[in-house]
């Protein structure tokens, strides 16, 4: 009989290792709360992934400031207690622009072993890193840092935070292939943060 805890081992283990979230400082965590949907049903997990995120703690009325986030490296397992993590692809990260502050442009640089060039791109208030792939099991890849340029408003402060609230409302979606003898299934897995504090915290002054 196969049974969804056999599938989704391998997903909860990946979800742990690709994740790529930035953090409040080099060396922070910040936790998701996800979901893993197959043909056989449903499983929540949870995750950590540690990353650095630094934004200026004053910048006065009007002015141009950069949010930057430095993703860590990391690596896919290639099997994970007798199943085939065959590879992950289509993940969506997502970041809202922050209020009391104006969205001027964002860009990405470095990033290896994707297999497909990352994008990142701002609509409707919020700004989304995709990644095609696919990352191969068992492979090793590094995602791009990512710099966000920001114009401060006229007051308040400027918070960095990650989007979503629920697994209706996610703030990161990746999809996995996983095979088992000879059937391969796809999983979507999507995520929340949870909690879900602030990044970056900029004073406007």
């Amino acid at each position: 009989m196969i049974t969804l805890r056999k599938f989704l081992a391998p997903v909860v283990v990946l979800s742990l290792v690709l994740v790529p979230l930035p953090a409040m400082a080099s060396g922070a965590a910040v936790s998701y709360a996800c979901r893993a949907d197959t043909k056989f049903g449903q499983h929540q997990l949870s995750l950590r992934q540690g990353a650095a995120a630094k934004a200026p703690a004053t910048v006065k009325p009007g002015a141009h400031f950069y949010v930057v986030v430095d993703l860590k490296p990391g690596s896919l397992p290639g099997e994970v207690k007798g199943f085939t993590l065959k590879d992950v692809r289509d993940l969506s990260l997502r970041i809202p622009i922050p209020a009391n502050s104006q969205f001027v442009s964002a860009w990405l640089s470095g990033g290896s072993g994707l297999n497909s060039t990352p994008t990142i791109q701002a609509a409707n208030g919020v700004a989304t890193l995709r990644v095609a792939g696919p990352i191969a099991g068992g492979a090793s890849y590094k995602l791009p840092q990512l710099t966000v340029h920001l114009k401060a408003g006229r007051s308040g402060v400027v918070e960095t935070k990650l989007q979503g609230s629920s697994f209706d409302n996610p703030g990161l979606d990746l999809q996995a292939t996983i095979k088992w003898k000879f059937v391969t299934i796809k999983s979507p897995v999507r995520c929340y943060p949870d909690p879900n504090p602030a990044l970056t915290r900029t004073e406007i002054r």
